[in-house]
C-alpha cells in the first residue's frame, strides 16, 4: 500500500470518528466529505482494513439505503446490527431508519 492510500485511509478513519453515537453515515457521504465523491468503494476498503476497531467506529457506516454490510470486518452484519442497536439506532425492515439516524458531515 502506498503513502497516498495510507493518507486517504487516515482521512477516512478521522471522518468516521466524527460520527456521533446513535448516528450512522454512508460510504458515499464519507467519500463526498473527503472531496472524493466517487471513492465510496475505497472508503469501504479502508474500513475493512481498520487497524483500530473500537477506536474507529466503522460499525456506524452503512449503505445509502440503510442496509448493513454482510462483510462487516469485525463480526459480520449481525455484530454490526448489535453494536448499532446498543447505541440506540432503530431499524425498519432490517435497515437503519436513515431519516432518524443519518449523520451528514458539514
Amino acid at each position: 500500500m502506498n503513502s497516498l492510500s495510507n493518507n486517504f485511509f487516515d482521512k477516512v478513519y478521522n471522518a468516521v470518528k466524527l460520527i456521533p453515537k446513535g448516528k450512522v453515515s454512508t460510504y458515499g457521504e464519507i467519500a463526498k466529505f473527503l472531496g472524493k465523491p466517487h471513492y465510496s468503494r475505497q472508503v469501504g476498503w479502508a474500513l475493512h482494513k481498520n487497524p483500530l476497531p473500537g477506536v474507529v467506529p466503522c460499525h456506524r457506516v452503512v449503505f445509502a439505503d440503510g442496509s448493513l454490510s454482510s462483510a462487516f470486518a469485525f463480526g459480520g452484519a449481525n455484530e454490526q446490527f448489535k453494536l448499532l442497536k446498543d447505541e440506540g439506532v432503530t431499524f425498519k425492515q432490517a435497515k437503519v431508519d436513515m431519516a432518524k439516524h443519518f449523520y451528514q458531515f458539514t
